[in-house]
């Protein structure tokens, strides 16, 4: 855009600066700021890029031509090319183009894309003469089958393919293997525009440029308007297709000129749903889309489509005040011929001179003449009072077409270009471009802008009714803070309860990682331990046990090697269990006691006792406490695996079986050798036991066991010691008072720092509001004013201040953190 006026040069300071106070303040951080930083982009941009978006065929090239009365882009029935062009202003001695052409390797890419889609043999070289002339033979006989080149999709993927070999072909010695080369018109010995554009609007030439920058003459291209022409969303290279979606999405898009086909297809594609639901994602583009339904003259001739078009727009485009219908075609061509005359046969001879040469020397009759006599005959636009125009079947269309130029003339072309809407659409977006496009973009900075400047004025609001509630001088100050230490050491002590349980419950709920990983540890280390007093256990000793305790007997039972191990394999695991579970405690409690001392209640109760108030002592008195309790538990637990399993001797069990075995093996004899030699048979029989009993401990009873016991001691010791704190105000009192005068004196020090500290904030508020407000004003834009913090809105009374002006027996705070620690003193 141009230059900004001048009241607008800082605008961008000004915005930021504003900004910069909202992140100072903690609670305000989390303010969306990027509306503001979007909408000020736009504002201050040099550019405002308009993109014209839609399907192939749909016309926003012949728009864009239409737009700018002159041929610059390429324009043709079907696919055109996935090329992006770019169209910017320049004065009339500065015109030019500049191309950029896709490099081979793209060339190949897309070349397989297509063959992949028509079914074609794959392509290793796009360079060997033979194998193009294949592809072009097979695309047109593809386009012979499907009846021409816009009749189907598969046929105008064949005329993309011929189109890029073509191109290729034709401009082999300019591009490049893997990079894009780009060239000026001068490097092509193009004199003006005209030549360069007749060039880049060649079929096969533009095929393989990736991208043409048009700068040219115009009054709608002033102010930096930049006008882009994209691929069709429904391109038949699907890469062509993603490069509209994404200029869609681009930060620099400011505007969409959305191209539509409903007016010949009759309703909406999916991929034009898509792209509508894509743009209202891109916050830098907003409302200003502009929703054109091209070629309305094809609704003229079938009214099922245009009521089905009337019945789209009215239901879903109501809301919008930047709906248009078009015939770009009618409108490019009729400004076109405007300048022409019967001596070059209204243009035949000129404007159409190459679309009217036959490949049999017959002259063709260009898409416009159709088009143009069916709209003289058959549209029901021309008053048949006034326009009495025939159509002769003796005449060819061009004869038709001149001969009714001849009669008419003018009158008849300015009544085409009228009906083709383009006109209407070319002031719409001329007045909006030129009148209303800047004050909207300054209006939508000031819109989003407005919220952050009433959050940041209310806040400065309750930071000064914040500070007409503290206290004005030390006394005062002093008083408030003991009257409040009660209140305080209730807190704490409610604080710490609500911290213990809450880290019992995690406990409970399993929702401790640290604490579920020891319990593992212990879990592990008890089912290593079982294996190993499994796999170690000795019959032998076990039998000289048996035999030492009954000195009259000379051999022992079974049994008696079954109930010494009994005894022994518990006695071990008992071991193991409590070293575990006192390993288990001690680092749940030294977890704990880092917790406590890294909590704020813990800081403030150190901060009015200048200790902990028995915390941590009572802490660890308690983990003594649970220590003995999960070390009786886990005795317990463990002389219970003396017993045998309720189910060991079930009948039915493999455990009943295996004790039959065992006893079978070992009754062949009386000596200890037939029982030594049964010790495999026992240590599975004693595993079948023992398994089950010390998984149910580990998995269920005893971590039962110590949740229970946290519980029903941790809780009470919470709420006892907050009890405890509660009834030590006389200690903190006589603390308190020792230390409160000087941290009174120190907060009105620093108050005092934060008075300054806000009047600065106010005043650099002030000073960039009041600059954005005269930019406003000289947009027109008097409503849309952003608030100023006055005197009445922020007032700092006389009581507050020494006779220097100065900061007097009072705190004030710019920030929520500094509100906080003031309320604490």
């Amino acid at each position: 855009m141009s230059d900004l006026p001048l009241q607008c040069q800082n605008l961008k300071e000004q915005v930021e600066s504003i900004l910069q106070l909202l992140q100072q303040e903690p609670t305000l951080r989390s303010q969306d700021i990027t509306p503001v930083r979007t909408s000020l982009i736009k504002a201050i941009s040099p550019k405002f890029e308009i993109v014209f978006a839609g399907a192939f065929s749909a016309g926003k090239s012949m728009l864009i031509n239409a737009l700018l009365e002159r041929e610059l882009l390429y324009s043709a029935e079907g696919h055109a090319t996935g090329t992006e062009c770019k169209i910017e202003y320049a004065e009339v001695d500065k015109e030019r183009v500049v191309l950029t052409f896709l490099s081979e390797a793209e060339i190949r890419e897309q070349a397989v894309s297509l063959c992949q889609q028509l079914g074609f043999q794959t392509v290793t070289n796009i360079n060997q003469a033979e194998v193009i002339n294949l592809l072009r033979q097979g695309s047109e006989a593809i386009i012979q089958q499907e009846g021409g080149e816009s009749k189907s999709e598969r046929a105008k993927q064949a005329k993309a393919l011929m189109l890029l070999l073509e191109g290729y072909m034709a401009n082999r010695d300019r591009i490049y293997t893997v990079t894009n080369a780009t060239y000026s018109m001068e490097q092509f010995n193009f004199s003006n525009l005209k030549e360069a554009a007749g060039y880049a609007r060649r079929g096969s030439n533009s095929a393989v440029l990736k991208r043409i920058e048009y700068y040219c003459n115009h009054p709608l291209l002033q102010d930096g308007n930049v006008i882009i022409d994209t691929p069709g969303i429904d391109a038949p290279v699907e890469k062509d297709a993603q490069l509209t979606y994404a200029k869609i999405q681009h930060p620099d898009t400011s505007a969409v000129v959305c191209v539509l086909k409903p007016a010949s297809a009759g309703d909406m594609t999916k991929e034009e749903t898509e792209l509508l639901e894509l743009m209202r994602e891109n916050g830098g583009v907003r409302d200003r889309v502009f929703y054109i339904f091209n070629r309305i003259d094809e609704t003229w001739y079938n009214t099922e489509l245009r009521q089905r078009l009337d019945n789209l727009i009215s239901g879903q485009f109501g809301n919008s005040n930047k709906v248009y219908k078009t015939s770009g075609l009618l409108g490019f061509y009729g400004s076109q011929i405007k300048q022409t005359s019967p001596q070059d046969r209204f243009g035949l001879d000129s404007v159409f001179a190459e679309s009217i040469k036959g490949l049999d020397g017959k002259e063709e009759t260009p898409q416009f003449v159709y088009a143009f006599n069916n709209y003289c005959v058959n549209s029901g636009k021309l008053s048949s009072s006034k326009f009495r125009v025939s159509v002769n079947g003796f005449e060819t269309p061009n004869q038709n077409y001149v001969r009714i130029l001849g009669d008419w003339g003018n009158e008849l072309i300015e009544k085409l270009i009228q009906d083709s809407g383009t006109e209407e659409f070319r002031t719409a977006i001329t007045r909006y471009l030129t009148e209303e496009k800047r004050p909207q973009l300054f209006k939508n900075l000031a819109d989003d802008l407005e919220d952050v400047c009433i959050k940041l004025k209310k806040h400065y609001q309750s930071v000064q009714r914040n500070l007409d509630s503290q206290p004005q001088e030390i006394e005062s100050m002093k008083a408030q803070e003991l009257q409040r230490l009660n209140q305080q050491l209730q807190q704490i002590g409610r604080e710490f309860s609500e911290h213990i349980t809450e880290e019992v419950n995690q406990i409970i709920n399993n929702y401790c990682d640290a604490f579920e990983a020891d319990f593992k540890q212990l879990q592990s280390r008890m089912i290593r331990r079982l294996d190993e007093l499994l796999d170690t256990f000795s019959v032998a000793y076990a039998y000289r046990r048996a035999t030492i305790s009954h000195p009259r007997n000379a051999t022992a039972p079974l049994i008696a090697i079954l109930v010494e191990a009994f005894y022994y394999l518990a006695n071990q695991l008992e071991d193991i269990l409590i070293e575990s579970s006192q390993q288990v405690v001690a680092n749940y409690f030294q977890r704990l006691i880092d917790k406590i001392r890294k909590s704020e209640y813990y800081r403030q109760l150190y901060r009015l006792l200048d200790n902990d108030g028995g915390i941590e002592q009572e802490i660890r008195n308690l983990e003594k406490s649970v220590t003995q309790a999960l070390v009786s538990a886990a005795s317990v637990e463990c002389d219970r695996f003396v017993r045998e399993s309720p189910r060991f001797y079930d009948e039915g069990t493999f455990s009943i079986y295996q004790f039959r075995q065992t006893l079978s093996q070992t009754s062949q004899g009386y000596d200890a050798e037939s029982i030594v030699e049964a010790e495999p048979a026992i240590r599975q029989l004693l595993k079948l036991d023992f398994e089950p009993k010390v998984s149910q401990t580990i998995r269920k009873s005893f971590r039962q066991t110590i949740n229970q016991t946290l519980k029903t001691q941790l809780i009470p010791m919470a709420n006892q010691q907050a009890d405890e704190i509660l009834q030590q105000y006389p200690q903190a009192r006589a603390y308190l008072e020792k230390t409160l005068e000087q941290e009174a004196e120190e907060k009105i020090a620093n108050n005092r720092r934060l008075l300054n500290s806000l009047e600065e904030n106010i005043s650099v508020y002030n000073l960039a509001a009041s600059s954005i407000n005269s930019c406003l004003q000289d947009m027109q834009l008097s409503d849309h004013l952003l608030p100023v913090i006055g005197n009445t809105d922020i007032s700092i009374t006389n009581d507050l201040l020494d006779t220097n002006g100065k900061f007097a027996n009072n705190g004030f705070v710019n920030s929520d953190e500094l509100a906080g620690k003031t309320a604490k003193v």
